[in-house]
C-alpha cells in the first residue's frame, strides 16, 4: 500500500512539473553554433518539457555548440516539430541504428555509443533532461575551449581513484547472503583486476554522467569495447548488461583521459534534497528526490523567466 501511495505521488508531482513549465514554450529559440561542440542528450516524449529547460539553460549560460539528440523511440513528428522551432532544426538519431559493438544493448548503452561515434570530430557534452543549469559555468567553457573532457561527481568529496583503493572500497559493503551486487558496486569491486593493453595506471571515479564532457577523440568507442570486455569477463554478460554498466563504463572513460576534469560540487551538483549554496551553477536533479520540496519547478520557472527576459 505504502508501495502504491508513493507511486501515485510521484505521478502527481511529475504532472505538476509539466504544467509548471510549460512556459518554456514561450521562450525564444536556441541559437546554434557550428563550433564544434555538441550539446547532446537521449530523450523521448515523456520529457520533451523539461529536456527543452535543461538544453536551453545550459546553451544561454555556455553559449557554444549545436544540439545532437537521440530518440529513444518514442519521440512524435509534433515533437520533432517542436524541436525543430527551439533548437535550430537539430540532428535527430535513432537508436535503431546504433550499433554497440557486443557490448551491452540497452538504451543508455547506445546512447553512449553514439556519443563516442560524435566526439571522433567533436567535443560532446552530455546532458540529461532532468537538470537545469542556473548560473555562469566559465569553467565548463574554459575545459571545452581546451578540448579537456570533465565529468559531473556523483556525490560531494569523490576523486580520481587508483584501481585497487576502489576495490577495497567497494568489497567493504556488506550484502545478505546470495545477495548480487548492484552492476555498478559489482565491477567497482573486481577494477583492480581489470587488464586492458597499453593502460598500465588506471583511475576510477564515481561520477554522472548526467552531465559530462567528451573532448575529441578519434579512437571512438575501442577503449569502451576493451572495458566492457573485461567487465563481461570478470561478471559475466548477464550480469554485466544490467542497467547502470554504461554509467561506470563513462565514469572510466573519462578517468583515463589525459588532464580530465571533476567539477567542483558546490558549484555543480546532484540534488539529494538538500539545500544547495549560494555559488551554485548547475543542479541534476536525480529521480530519487527530483519533485521533493518543489525545488526542481522552482528553479525551472526561475531559469524560464530569465530566457524570456533575455529575449
Amino acid at each position: 500500500m505504502m508501495e502504491l501511495r508513493d507511486r501515485l505521488l510521484r505521478k502527481l508531482r511529475e504532472r505538476l512539473y509539466i504544467h509548471q513549465v510549460r512556459g518554456v514554450l514561450d521562450t525564444p529559440p536556441l541559437v546554434p553554433r557550428d563550433d564544434g561542440v555538441i550539446v547532446y542528450s537521449m530523450i523521448g516524449t515523456k520529457v520533451l518539457l523539461p529536456y527543452l529547460v535543461a538544453v536551453k539553460s545550459l546553451h544561454h549560460f555556455l553559449r557554444r555548440g549545436r544540439v545532437v539528440i537521440l530518440d529513444d523511440g518514442t519521440l512524435t513528428d509534433a515533437d520533432k516539430a517542436v524541436l525543430a522551432h527551439h533548437l535550430g532544426k537539430p540532428e535527430i538519431l535513432s537508436t535503431a541504428k546504433v550499433d554497440t559493438h557486443g557490448c551491452p544493448t540497452y538504451s543508455s548503452w547506445k546512447r553512449l555509443f553514439a556519443l563516442l561515434e560524435l566526439r571522433r570530430e567533436n567535443y560532446v557534452i552530455q546532458l540529461d533532461s532532468d537538470t537545469v543549469t542556473i548560473g555562469d559555468v566559465p569553467l565548463v567553457t574554459e575545459l571545452v575551449d581546451r578540448k579537456t573532457s570533465f565529468i559531473l561527481r556523483g556525490e560531494d568529496g569523490v576523486a580520481f581513484t587508483d584501481p585497487a583503493t576502489i576495490a577495497r572500497q567497494a568489497r567493504a559493503y556488506a550484502l545478505a547472503p546470495g545477495e548480487k551486487a548492484h552492476v555498478q558496486l559489482a565491477m567497482e569491486a573486481e577494477m583492480d583486476r581489470v587488464s586492458i593493453p597499453g593502460h598500465d595506471k588506471l583511475r576510477y571515479v564515481r561520477g554522472c554522467a548526467g552531465f559530462a564532457g567528451f573532448a575529441p577523440d578519434p579512437g571512438g568507442s575501442r577503449l569502451a569495447e576493451q572495458f566492457s570486455a573485461e567487465a563481461s569477463r570478470l561478471l559475466g554478460f548477464d550480469h554485466w548488461s544490467r542497467w547502470g554498466s554504461e554509467q561506470v563504463t563513462s565514469n572510466f572513460l573519462i578517468s583515463n583521459e589525459a588532464g580530465s576534469q571533476l567539477l567542483p560540487y558546490d558549484q555543480y551538483c546532484n540534488f539529494w534534497n538538500e539545500p544547495f549554496g549560494p555559488d551554485m551553477r548547475f543542479i541534476h536533479f536525480i529521480g530519487t528526490y527530483r519533485y521533493h520540496g518543489g525545488v526542481y519547478g522552482r528553479v525551472s520557472r526561475q531559469m524560464i523567466a530569465r530566457l524570456k527576459a533575455a529575449a
